[in-house]
């Protein structure tokens, strides 16, 4: 039986809730310039990025603060877009969005030592597996290798996972894992776009090394930008189960590009 806050009526209340908050942020803000009508035809682009993000963040974060946060962000980008400099405004927006949510994240995420420590211990054990077998382990075999049930290795590479997203967005100590998934910056900078590349041709290669399931789970996250609950319609599995298949797979590809030349 699917929990109640899994069911499509309460989903789309909850969306349009989301909405009513970033509408609301948008009218405090900056409602009656002339961007008006790119600032609300954008609005659900706040709350996709915000839903994005939530699942991965502090429990201790408010959404309506990330909500408000991005719609100024939003606003931000109506007033400064200019057609002849920029990509499609959709994207342009993405990039400032997020940005006004990671600047808000940095202010309040931090990793509590008690994750780093797991963390490591799960590297370790990937690490001995890995040069025992001359290959990496499947999920069965890290949680054996670590000396935890299965659930268990689940419930600490969420919070893994947790650290590499802070990572991908530029907000732990550590270099972004997965930036190629996520869009480029508007106008980078040559050296920049070149070390992008070289990344992305890297991130290919990780990718082409994980398992189909978790290649899938991974492309269908971060490229066509579905959420967990989308991803678990399209595989047929609960949520729940592509959290930690998701945790996993990020897990494994963070743990292939640090094994890359």
């Amino acid at each position: 039986m699917a929990a109640e806050s899994d069911s499509p009526a309460l989903g789309l209340k909850h969306h349009r809730t989301a909405l009513g908050r970033a509408t609301a942020a948008y009218r405090q803000h900056q409602a009656g310039t002339p961007e008006e009508g790119l600032i609300l035809d954008n609005l659900p682009l706040v709350w996709h990025i915000v839903r994005k993000f939530s699942p991965h963040v502090s429990r201790t974060v408010d959404e309506d603060d990330l909500v408000s946060v991005g719609t100024i962000g939003l606003v931000k980008a109506a007033r400064t877009y200019d057609p002849a400099k920029h990509a499609e405004f959709r994207t342009y927006a993405y990039i400032l969005i997020r940005g006004a949510i990671v600047d808000e994240l940095r202010k309040n995420t931090f990793v509590p030592t008690g994750v780093i420590h797991q963390v490591r211990a799960i590297e370790a054990a990937y690490h001995r597996f890995t040069g025992v077998h001359g290959r990496p382990p499947d999920d069965e075999e890290l949680a054996a290798e670590l000396g935890v049930a299965l659930e268990q290795l689940y419930r600490s590479l969420k919070e893994a996972r947790r650290q590499h997203f802070l990572s991908i967005h530029g907000l732990s100590e550590e270099g972004p894992v997965l930036a190629p998934l996520v869009p480029a910056d508007d106008s980078p900078s040559p050296l920049a776009e070149a070390s992008r590349r070289e990344m992305a041709e890297k991130l290919a290669v990780a990718i082409a090394e994980l398992s189909a399931r978790d290649r899938q789970i991974v492309l269908l996250y971060y490229e066509q930008e579905l959420t967990m609950k989308e991803i678990a319609a399209v595989l047929e599995i609960t949520e729940s189960r592509v959290s930690q298949l998701h945790a996993s797979a990020v897990f494994k590809l963070a743990m292939r590009l640090r094994s890359q030349p």
